[in-house]
């Protein structure tokens, strides 16, 4: 078998290229960064044939060769740098058929870059009801590179490009003539930057010219000498890429009249066209959006509940067997009440991240989630954004930190930075097992309207509140950044289609070994280390309280069980974590925190869901043999203060939740913001603004609810 080779995926945005890449590579995939820019890179491996291996590397959509974002330049330069680790053996152009003219101009540019090219047409049947007809054949004679029509979502024709791709790998051959003559825009510019810049093609000699100065593959010399030549030659860029573009047309214009032929010139109306007259209805649309966000809300409680009683109840009846039959020593103690304890602070929210991520997935698969940043323009123009910051916020609902990486889609300076300063606000799936714990332990289970689930309702309001807050401070931001630049929203509305249900469980079942693997990593070492602070403290405080206990014990034997639970309780309480709870017990004590909340508080920094593995190994610590059955709701919901008022009441869960809502407690944000912003300023601004928040938004419910 000869080494595999690489093979480029480009084309516009919503061309199929996703769709390509997974049929192509199925599971064989893996997501990092393109070297020194926090861009995505999906690469994966393809077997073309029983000989052939061939890495993919899906590069960022672009709609031309010009670059205007961090994105796009990932893919020219992957595109133009000879020298690119990445650079390309075959680049195949994935094109929409049903909008043909506007995907050649991109098919034609990379042609002239003389590399082999392979052009993929999807979305035949979509040209179809549009009343397109394609020569395939005509198309290829015109444009002189391969041309092979698949359907990835349903694998039509991956037989066939397979079989090109093979072809091409074994002949070699480039593109044989130029889509256009680029030597001729400018023969004197062109032929000098080539003694700096040895390239395989004029046109790519031609980008040299007009992006030299934004190249980082370019040394200071080449610079030099390429700004050099350019003024001697008297280069205008503009002119230049202009009359660029009208060859380009001109040429297109003669292949679609050669090789399409459009039965209906009028274009009837689409199912997908009257469906938007419907969903982007200025009253309409708004108010199917809400309907959307309040079942997918009331659909995580409702689904999820049931897993999720069997899993708590499934881990409680654990920890009582293993209490009875495990010997009573300090290695059965950090079993049951450190690593079990913290497994089932783990497991028992899988089902709601599966639900959540598994629904989000169905409206990104059916085109809704682009119609939702079009319906949401006009607002976040009012607050300083546009309709691509909608992405980012939507996101963040899962995590906050791929959200701020795709900030990077916002060619604005200034959007682009209030967007990453106020995406932590939308509450991210890490808090929503904190969300769940509280709903559950403070707000009844009850009906609204007979069929309406409050703990539904609530839930979608903490969801909403993020968002309306988020929009809040960008509008602050907008009058406190001094930026002035116009930016424009122009998006293509992908067809809606039938979700891939293949796609959603996949996406399901990475998405619970995502949250299992990592996040249950940070869970499972806190949960030991807590057990091990809230089991042990300074022998000065520790010997007092177990003298006292041994005695009390045995002066009243007839009251052992009550003595017993007094014992651990305030050898909890003496413990170095019992010591650090108490110590920052008067800073979070007017927002209705005890000194346990306080120790979550702590640890949520390394990362949010923490705190339920907290809740969960402190009460176990903290609790008698006999008591290891009972779930960890059942547990705080029995947790007291000393005057014997319930420490989980209305006003300390509201309390609670909203300093999650608001708080900056992950430490993978902030440095995911340091290194987009490259500086610490800003995390830092974003840390003291969202804790201060927190605080006083936390602060006021308290007072107002208790």
């Amino acid at each position: 078998m000869q080494a595999p080779i690489n093979i480029a995926l480009v084309g516009n945005p919503n061309s199929g290229k996703s769709s390509l890449f997974n049929a192509l590579t199925g599971l064989n995939q893996k997501v990092s960064n393109f070297p020194g820019v926090t861009v995505d890179k999906k690469t994966g491996i393809a077997h073309i044939s029983p000989s052939l291996k061939a890495n993919v590397i899906d590069l960022p959509g672009t709609y031309s060769l010009y670059p205007k974002s961090a994105d796009e330049y990932v893919t020219y330069e992957v595109l133009i740098n000879p020298a690119n680790a990445d650079k390309p053996d075959i680049i195949l152009i994935i094109a929409d058929a049903s909008n043909l003219k506007r995907n050649l101009l991109f098919c034609s540019q990379i042609i002239d870059l003389k590399v082999p090219v392979i052009i993929a047409l999807t979305m035949m049947d979509l040209a179809r009801k549009k009343g397109v007809e394609i020569d395939l054949a005509g198309l290829e004679r015109e444009l002189g590179v391969p041309v092979v029509a698949i359907n990835p979502r349903r694998n039509k024709g991956m037989a066939e490009l397979k079989k090109n791709i093979e072809l091409v790998v074994k002949e070699k051959h480039a593109p044989a003539r130029d889509f256009i003559d680029s030597n001729v825009l400018a023969p004197d510019a062109i032929r000098e930057i080539k003694t700096y810049f040895p390239s395989r093609s004029d046109y790519a000699a031609l980008h040299v010219a007009v992006n030299s100065e934004e190249l980082p593959f370019l040394n200071d010399g080449q610079k030099q000498g390429i700004k050099q030549a350019l003024q001697e030659h008297h280069f205008n860029k503009t002119k230049v890429q202009a009359e660029e573009i009208m060859q380009r047309y001109a040429r297109i214009k003669h292949i679609m009249k050669a090789s399409v032929v459009e039965t209906d010139p009028l274009q009837k109306q689409l199912r997908s066209e009257k469906i938007d007259d419907l969903l982007l209805h200025r009253f309409w649309g708004y108010a199917i959006l809400l309907v959307v966000m309040f079942l997918l809300f009331q659909s995580i409680f409702w689904l999820a509940s049931y897993p999720m009683d069997w899993i708590e109840g499934g881990f409680g009846a654990l920890s009582g067997w293993l209490s009875q039959v495990l010997p009573d020593n300090k290695i059965s103690d950090l079993f049951i009440n450190g690593i079990i304890a913290g497994l089932g602070g783990i497991a028992v929210f899988v089902p709601q991240i599966m639900i959540l991520f598994g629904l989000i997935t169905v409206l990104e698969d059916t085109g809704y989630m682009s119609r939702i940043s079009f319906l949401t323009d006009r607002l976040m123009r009012q607050v300083g954004l546009n309709g691509k910051s909608v992405m980012p916020l939507i996101s963040g609902v899962a995590c906050a930190v791929p959200a701020i990486m795709a900030t990077r889609t916002i060619e604005n300076r200034k959007e682009r930075l209030i967007t990453i300063m106020v995406t932590p606000l939308m509450s991210c799936s890490a808090r929503l097992p904190i969300y769940t714990v509280m709903i559950a332990l403070v707000i009844p289970d009850n009906r609204v309207l007979g069929i309406l689930s409050l703990q539904g309702l609530v839930m979608m309001g903490l969801y909403l509140l993020g968002f309306f807050m988020a929009i809040f401070i960008a509008a602050i931001m907008k009058m406190l950044v001094k930026m002035k630049e116009k930016s424009y929203f122009i998006m293509e509305l992908p067809v809606y289609r039938a979700p891939r249900w293949k796609n959603v469980g996949t996406t399901m079942v990475e998405k619970a070994k995502i949250f299992i693997t990592d996040a249950g990593k940070v869970i499972m070492v806190i949960s030991v280390i807590l057990w091990f602070l809230a089991s042990y403290g300074p022998s000065s405080k520790m010997d007092p309280v177990h003298e006292k206990y041994e005695k009390l014990i045995v002066e009243h034997p007839d009251q052992s069980e009550e003595l017993n639970k007094a014992f651990q309780s305030e050898k909890l309480a003496n413990s170095y974590a019992g010591i650090l709870g108490h110590a920052i017990e008067p800073a979070i004590r007017p927002l209705g925190f005890d000194w346990k909340i306080g120790i979550a508080l702590i640890t949520s920094f390394a990362a949010r869901e923490v705190f339920v593995g907290t809740m969960a190994t402190l009460y176990s610590v903290g609790e008698t043999p006999e008591d290891n059955d009972a779930t960890l709701r059942q547990k705080m919901s029995a947790a007291t203060w000393p005057d014997g008022r319930p420490v989980y009441d209305l006003a300390t869960g509201l309390s609670l939740m909203l300093f999650y809502a608001f708080a900056m407690q992950c430490m993978s944000t902030l440095a995911i913001v340091k290194r987009e912003t490259k500086s610490w300023k800003l995390p830092a601004v974003q840390f003291v603004y969202m804790t201060a928040l927190a605080y006083i938004c936390s602060f006021i419910a308290y007072i107002l609810f208790k």
